[in-house]
């Protein structure tokens, strides 16, 4: 890897990243998005069918139906439904070993840092009466006996979680949950071949997908992790390349699943750990975050400032934080890891180590995750990555970009840590927002991706749009990634929104884009639309708030879709899902979810015509609630 590649790369909103990746003598996806930029039709347009050995079949004029007799409708719905379970099952999967750790930590009576965010859930729950770690097992085993009935068994704590007019329009459509697991079961059962062709039935079975996925996927995963790691703390927190510190050994730690990192966090502060480091040349050890899973240590970064030195970058950013060559090992826990990182961990002799085997790489250790095992685990991670440091550091050259990034985001923002902020109510929001100092709210959320403009171009000027028009941006997943180290979670960022909302973070000492961190926090994002609509007496699809992921990527981000239309939240998203080849799709997804749930979907992947569209949206919801 001494030369550099001829093939043009990927425009990126962050432009010193942009001029790092074009120096770089090593491939990455940025060079690859030119040789896949032919699109299969059929594959945009969701109108090919490969579930049975007579295709693979596809839609055209001439050949309205495949040979088994399903047409587009059904084609495209079907494969849209196994899109939406196999995102759902992402995030159930996580909920469920977040609770089994919680569950396991209480057992073994280990610190639990979050007691506040435990009295909360219990109330919530019903649930009173033992010692902290008793009720952390009562919680646990609530979330985990939900999550384990069958599809025709209702979950108990839906009711509980969700706001009482949405729960009320839920079991009017008929689409509340049975357990969790088994709705991902179900939906991937009945998009199988010649089983169910009824597209209404089908994206109607998405929506019950996309509450389980939501309420216990999202919420409930934070919830959870507050108890066991810590709530977030506002602060200003370093973002970017600028993170890495090489005379330290460096861990980079991709995935979403912060409980299982836990104790290896802990444990890199001890002082036995520190001289483990020294002994070979280093200070101690540093995490450098990456993707969801960096972005929730960043969030909950107070609580452990000796090993955490900031987030790096979003998914696509992995690849480049590794070409620094200051990366000594890379933790994996869960997607959106990237497979282009195997190569350069190959030619950098970065130690990879994966924790759960759904996350397994190929050229990768896998140590699989026990929580009976943890203290063993850690050291054997521990050895592994100090003997990659001694082999590597002086032979691998370092290319650092210290001007990368900045020292000013901020960070630790959920929907408690706000609302203290605020004096412990939201009535300070709701007045700016009444008065039209802040006309509405922007939730920017989900993946990055290398198309819609290039990486985080759309997503970056369509969110720098939103502000100059005084509408406050909430951010949370790899969308925050970029928004932040591109400067727009700074204080300073107030300069480029509109005169009101510049007025309002200038007094209040905030940027115009709030930090909710990782794509779980979406959960926190549904926590603040919830108990704003509560204060205000009206349901949530009234509020003057819009949700966008302007670049969405994966499975995972449907399901976070299909929760926002089940919220009743007008949708946008830069690139149409798979879906654009069924007549039904586009009508039920874009205008019949507006007398079904309140929410719809619209397309468009330019940013200021966005940007339009989401404003004449908040400005209507503003009018029908005789705001001026």
């Amino acid at each position: 890897m001494t030369q550099r590649f001829s093939c043009s790369t990927c425009k990126s909103a962050d432009k010193v990243l942009e001029q790092f990746i074009s120096d770089l003598p090593m491939e990455t996806s940025f060079h690859r998005v030119e040789s896949q930029e032919v699109k299969c039709e059929f594959g945009l347009e969701g109108v090919c069918c490969r579930l049975c050995a007579n295709g693979p079949c596809r839609i055209t004029p001439d050949s309205p139906k495949g040979i088994c007799g399903a047409n587009a409708d059904t084609m495209v719905t079907r494969n849209f439904l196994r899109a939406v379970s196999a995102g759902s099952g992402c995030y159930i999967h996580i909920v469920e070993n977040t609770a089994r750790n919680l569950k396991n930590a209480a057992l073994a009576k280990d610190t639990l840092k979050g007691t506040k965010a435990l009295e909360r859930l219990c109330d919530m729950f019903g649930i009173s009466g033992g010692d902290v770690y008793s009720k952390a097992i009562k919680v646990a085993d609530a979330v985990l006996i939900d999550l384990y009935k069958p599809d025709f068994e209702k979950m108990d704590l839906t009711k509980k979680l969700a706001y009482p007019p949405r729960y009320k329009r839920w079991e009017e459509l008929g689409i509340l949950p049975g357990g969790a697991k088994s709705e991902v079961f179900s939906g991937t059962v009945k998009s199988s071949t010649n089983l169910n062709s009824d597209p209404v039935d089908m994206l109607l079975h998405c929506l019950r997908l996309g509450i389980s996925t939501g309420l216990y996927g999202l919420t409930l995963t934070n919830l959870l992790n507050d108890v066991m790691l810590g709530e977030p703390e506002i602060r200003q927190a370093p973002v970017g390349l600028r993170v890495i510190n090489p005379e330290y050994i460096n861990i980079m730690i991709t995935g979403h699943q912060h409980s299982m990192i836990a104790y290896l966090q802990d444990r890199l502060g001890d002082e036995d750990v520190i001289q483990k480091a020294r002994a070979v040349g280093a200070k101690g050890f540093k995490l450098v975050g990456c993707t969801c899973v960096g972005q929730d240590l960043q969030l909950r970064g107070s609580h452990y400032t000796n090993v955490f030195d900031g987030h790096g970058g979003n998914n696509f950013t992995s690849e480049i934080i590794l070409s620094t060559g200051a990366i000594d090992a890379v933790i994996t826990d869960f997607n959106c890891t990237l497979p282009g990182i195997e190569p350069i961990c190959e030619a950098l002799q970065i130690k990879q180590v994966c924790i759960d085997a759904v996350a397994k790489k190929a050229n990768a250790t896998l140590i699989d995750f026990s929580f009976d095992v943890r203290k063993a685990t850690s050291e054997n991670i521990l050895d592994e990555v100090v003997a990659a440091y001694k082999i590597r550091r002086g032979i691998v050259p370092l290319r650092v970009l210290p001007d990368h990034g900045n020292d000013t985001t901020l960070t630790g923002i959920s929907e408690v840590s706000l609302k203290a902020f605020l004096g412990d109510t939201w009535q300070p929001l709701i007045a700016l927002i009444a008065d039209g100092s802040i006309k509405g709210l922007a939730a920017v959320v989900g993946c990055s991706n290398l198309t819609a403009g290039g990486h985080d171009v759309l997503t970056v000027e369509m969110t720098k749009a939103l502000i100059a028009k005084d509408i406050l941006v909430l951010s949370a997943g790899c969308s925050s990634g970029g928004l932040e180290n591109c400067g727009l979670m700074s204080p300073e960022a107030a300069e480029l929104a509109g005169p009101k909302l510049k007025a309002v973070c200038q007094q209040l000492g905030i940027p115009p884009v709030l930090n909710f961190g990782p794509c779980l926090a979406i959960g926190r994002l549904e926590i603040v639309a919830m108990e704003i609509a509560e204060a205000l007496g009206v349901d949530i699809p009234q509020l003057p708030l819009v949700l966008s992921a302007p670049q969405w990527l994966e499975e995972q981000a449907l399901a976070d879709g299909a929760f926002g239309l089940a919220l009743g939240l007008p949708l946008h998203l830069g690139l149409p899902p798979f879906v654009t080849g069924s007549p039904i799709a586009v009508q039920v997804l874009c205008e019949d979810m507006k007398t079904l749930t309140g929410g719809h979907v619209l397309i468009n992947g330019d940013a200021e015509e966005s940007a339009v569209l989401l404003e004449d949206i908040i400005l209507q919801k503003r009018r029908d609630l005789n705001l001026a």
